[in-house]
Order: structure tokens, then sequence, then C-alpha cells
């Protein structure tokens, strides 16, 4: 691609303010380089550590062909309204019920937009973890591991995005213990509909690995062991009951109603119905 910048014209100005648009800048598509493209640019350099000057070089060019492979790459990962009407049909639920849950239950989207699917790591997860595997976590308590383990509930080391990364990664990497490694990536819940890893087993796949790698595709395996869990627990006759109350806590634990997830369940089928 040739090097543009503010005023120059031709196609590679209409394939730039193409990019620009996918990456969700407002700018007008043309074959002109103006001013709403010219601040769209800078404000992309400025957010991907190149120079700020409004020129669209070799660097500029290849950050930006990145970030759009990165954005659609993305969006073939989320869910479709075919998934949801298959989940439907295959659990023989209302579309309205299975709509209903994937906007209350999923909490937005299951991926980071770095293609990594969104995780919540559990501290007091993997203490138990590591003592399902004959592994005393107290030989690993100390400064470096406090934000990883510790033996009761607490949501102050929470850090949210790609922070819960590099939890389950120090975690992981705690030791060499194959143990280790599993009991951290069993104590991270996964995906759109946040299912914990400890339940690989139950849920049919042959390892924590296993269940992993199949969250990295699409939220349509998010989707899927979701359907898994929902059988595993005997959720499925509440949805087609519409008994919310049972279902939230069921799937949410005794907690949901200072969550009122039954009246958010209720509500946004009452919507889509």
């Amino acid at each position: 691609m040739k090097t543009i910048r503010y005023r120059s014209r031709g196609e590679e100005v209409n394939f730039l303010e193409q990019i620009l648009n996918k990456l969700g800048y407002n700018v007008f598509v043309s074959n002109f380089f103006g001013k709403d493209t010219d601040l769209a640019v800078k404000d992309f350099q400025r957010k991907n550590n190149l120079v700020v000057d409004g020129v669209v070089g070799l660097k500029t060019w290849t950050k930006l062909i990145n970030a759009e492979k990165a954005t659609l790459d993305y969006l073939d990962k989320l869910l479709s309204e075919k998934d949801l009407v298959d989940f439907a049909k295959q659990y023989d639920l209302e579309l309205a019920v299975v709509k209903a849950v994937n906007e209350v239950e999923s909490n937005g989207k299951g991926f980071l937009i770095d293609g990594r699917p969104r995780i919540l790591f559990e501290g007091h997860v993997f203490w138990r973890e590591l003592e399902k595997r004959k592994i005393n976590p107290v030989d690993f308590v100390n400064d470096f591991t406090d934000n990883v383990l510790y033996k009761k509930w607490t949501k102050k080391h929470y850090s949210g995005g790609s922070g819960e990364y590099s939890r389950l990664e120090k975690a992981a990497g705690m030791s060499d213990l194959q143990g280790v490694h599993d009991a951290a990536y069993s104590s991270a819940s996964w995906g759109a509909f946040q299912i914990m890893g400890y339940h690989f087993k139950n849920l049919g796949y042959s390892s924590i690995d296993s269940f992993v790698s199949k969250m990295y595709e699409n939220e349509g395996k998010h989707l899927e062991a979701f359907g898994l869990f929902l059988e595993k627990n005997n959720l499925i006759r509440h949805l087609k009951s519409k008994n919310w109350a049972a279902f939230a806590k069921g799937y949410n634990g005794p907690g949901y109603k200072q969550n009122k997830y039954d009246e958010k369940l209720e509500k946004a089928y009452k919507k889509y119905k």
C-alpha cells in the first residue's frame, strides 16, 4: 500500500476508511482523505504506540490491517441467531426463553477483543482444587501468591479482562507439577456463560485442557457447554415451566435474590416473547 495522508485521494484512501469504519471510527467512506479520517488515524496511532502524525505508511498500514483481522476473527466467534434457534430446538425450549437466558446469564460477550475467552480466576477454588489433587496449598502460600491462592472467597483480587489471565498464568506457573496446572485452569470460570473449569469431567470433556480448547473456539462452544451444564444439573425443566426463581437458584446459587436474577430473566423473557 502506498503512503497516504491528509488531502490524499484514491483507492487506498477508500480502503483505509473502510478499515477505520470496521474498527468503530465514524468516518465518511470516499476517495478523499478528509479531516475526519485524519483525526481517526491519529487516534488509532495514539492507541497503538505509533508516531502520531496522521501519515499512513508501512507501520500504520500493518497495524491497521492486523487490527481489522483481529476484529473480524473476534466477530466470527460470537453467537448467531441460528445458534440460539438450534439450541431452543435441541432442548425443546421457547426461543424467547433461550434469548432471555442468553441476555441475563451470559453477561455480555464471551471473548476479549484479543480473541481469548473471558475468564474469572477464583483463588479460593484454586486452594480446593490443589487439595483435591493431594497438593498442600499451604506449601505455596507467600507474598508472591497472595492474589491467586487464598482459602476464603474474596473479590478484592479481581482485575477483569486480560488481567485475569495474568492471575491464571501466575497460578499455573507456581510449580512444574502437572496437578498445579490442571488445578489452576479448573479454578477459572470460562466463556459467555462462565462455566467453572472443574465441571469439565461431569460435562463429558476428557480433560481440563480439552474443555479450555473448546472455550477458545467460539461462543457456540460456550453455549454447548452451557447446555450440558443444564442437563447435568436438571435445570431444563425450570426453563420449560418458566420457574425463574428455581432456575436462578440452581444456576447462580442461593445468592440469586440479591442480584435479582429471577426478575431479570422474567423481564427479558417478556421482552422477547
